[in-house]
């Protein structure tokens, strides 16, 4: 600007600056001395001779060196001055401008960034790394994390860092009185440290990991369509670049986008969990078709019996299981057994006494020997997950017209014949798992081709309707009663469907096995 200014007839010879009580030269050609500046304008006398000098308005320390003459100490370096204030005025305005639009292309800039990872299917932890890179090379620190709120626990995770050894990244206690990241998070408002400030550098200074630097933590936030807004993280920065200090630029800039970086990370979060639930909808899929996989077909009995089954776990998973199988001379064995609760713990429970009951009855098909040989393998585990199984097993022998059965503490077990009565077998131990009791066998006679074996689970029985009442045995008994010359399919269809009818909303696993050998 002064440069322009060179050869005019009002420019003078030359612009002084005062630095530490002694004049530097700022402009003009240097005339190998420095002057002594006066305490306001007027000539002073140098190797030159007398020069006038001046003070440029609102400009402290800026002085105009002139000739001495009369019409120029009056005229011409009085003009100068007010058109260098003018000009100096306008150069701090236009520097003023140019830093505010160079503030504002970075918030743009950033905005532009933050938009893209709105954009995009990203992870939280990838989301956040972008964006704390992009915060810190704005705002120019060297060192900057991200920390967001887990949901239903009272503590911060550290998702992204930049800069701070992994060992101080971690999880903060909301209630920390030594964590600044805390602090914000719970008041919600921007906090920026002053490395000479002695309380904020005394505070917490070993645990806050800032080594008296300076620092800028702002709360991140979002606001859901039609809900108030909520703190959802903080993002810390600290070791400014070019002088140690955040100024109220950095901070108005960075709490700008606050907002946005926190819709950026909530829509990575929710697209994380969107993609956890259905990694964990196609595990239970998964699950659910392994377990039905255990349980054998009817056609297993092809030949020799008819059976009708359904097993329907309340979740994915369940506790509920069967299985029959084939012996000699036309006998059948079958196995019904209920794990206390459901869901997944059952389930594995379940899958233990399935494989586990195939392997004791192939070894022996007495019911008593199978319970205890089942109690003995499922003992470990039965205590250690503090559950217990309802189990009934049957051999059928067909040749001998003999039921043999043994019950550990399973309700409901019937053996319904052509004519008269149904019986019900009568637990012969107690469930497995709660009791070291020795494990009975009862033998009942049994009709072949006219005989049906019923079992199933509580969850049928236990069942209830919108009033309250319990759907009980009796309605089975009463299906099965009126249908008992039909298949054992039908048969257990039209309980199902009853069932359903009377209770929409089932509470537990549902098992239903009828058997005609």
């Amino acid at each position: 600007m002064l440069d322009a200014l060179d050869g005019t007839t009002v420019w003078p010879d030359r612009l002084w600056m005062t630095e530490a009580q002694a004049a530097c030269l700022v402009h003009g050609a240097d005339p190998g001395w420095t002057p002594g500046l006066p305490a306001a304008a007027g000539l002073v006398l140098t190797p030159d001779g007398p020069r006038w000098f001046a003070p440029v308005a609102d400009e402290a320390g800026l002085w105009l060196e002139g000739d001495s003459g009369p019409a120029g100490a009056s005229g011409r370096t009085a003009t100068v001055l007010e058109i260098v204030g003018h000009l100096l005025r306008v150069e701090r305005e236009v520097a003023r401008l140019t830093q505010e639009l160079a503030s504002r292309y970075e918030e743009i800039d950033l905005l532009y960034t933050i938009s893209e990872i709105l954009g995009q299917t990203v992870r939280l932890e990838k989301a956040a790394q972008i964006i704390v890179r992009a915060v810190s090379s704005v705002v120019g620190a060297r060192r900057a994390s991200i920390v967001v709120h887990d949901e239903g626990s009272r503590v911060l995770r550290t998702v992204a860092s930049l800069g701070i050894p992994l060992g101080r990244a971690g999880l903060i206690d909301l209630d920390d009185p030594h964590s600044v990241a805390a602090r914000v998070f719970r008041d919600q408002r921007a906090l920026i440290g002053d490395p000479l400030d002695a309380v904020l550098v005394s505070v917490g200074k070993e645990e806050r990991g800032y080594q008296g630097s300076a620092f800028m933590s702002v709360p991140i936030c979002y606001a859901a369509p039609g809900a108030p807004s909520r703190c959802i993280g903080v993002v810390n920065l600290t070791d400014r670049v070019g002088g140690d200090r955040f100024g109220a630029t950095d901070r108005k800039l960075v709490m700008a986008i606050a907002n946005q970086i926190g819709a950026a990370l909530e829509n990575a979060r929710l697209v994380e969990r969107e993609r956890h639930q259905e990694r964990l909808e196609r595990e239970l899929e998964l699950a659910s078709r392994l377990q039905q996989s255990l349980l054998p077909k009817p056609l297993v009995l092809a030949g020799i019996g008819d059976v009708g089954v359904r097993c329907l776990p309340l979740e994915s998973v369940g506790g509920d299981f069967y299985t029959f199988s084939r012996l000699g001379q036309g006998g059948v064995a079958v196995m019904v057994g209920d794990v206390s609760t459901h869901g997944f713990a059952a389930a594995l429970l379940m899958a233990s006494a399935v494989a586990a009951a195939g392997i004791h009855v192939a070894a022996s098909a007495e019911p008593a020997s199978v319970l205890a040989a089942l109690k003995d393998t499922l003992a470990e585990n039965l205590a250690e997950s503090e559950h217990y199984l309802t189990v009934f097993f049957a051999r059928i022998d067909p040749a001998r017209e003999l039921l043999t059965f043994a019950n550990a503490g399973h309700p409901h077990a019937f053996r319904i014949p052509a004519n008269g009565l149904p019986r019900r077998l009568e637990a012969t131990a107690p469930p497995l798992g709660l009791s070291p009791a020795p494990i009975g066998s009862v033998e009942v006679p049994w009709v072949p081709g006219e005989d049906l074996l019923c079992v199933w689970t509580d969850g049928l029985t236990d069942a209830a309707n919108e009033r309250g009442e319990r759907f009980g045995e009796w309605r089975i008994l009463e299906v099965i009663r009126a249908r008992r010359a039909e298949h054992p399919e039908m048969i257990v269809t039209a309980v199902m469907d009853l069932v359903d009818r009377f209770a929409r909303t089932p509470s537990d696993d549902r098992t239903i096995l009828i058997l005609r050998v």
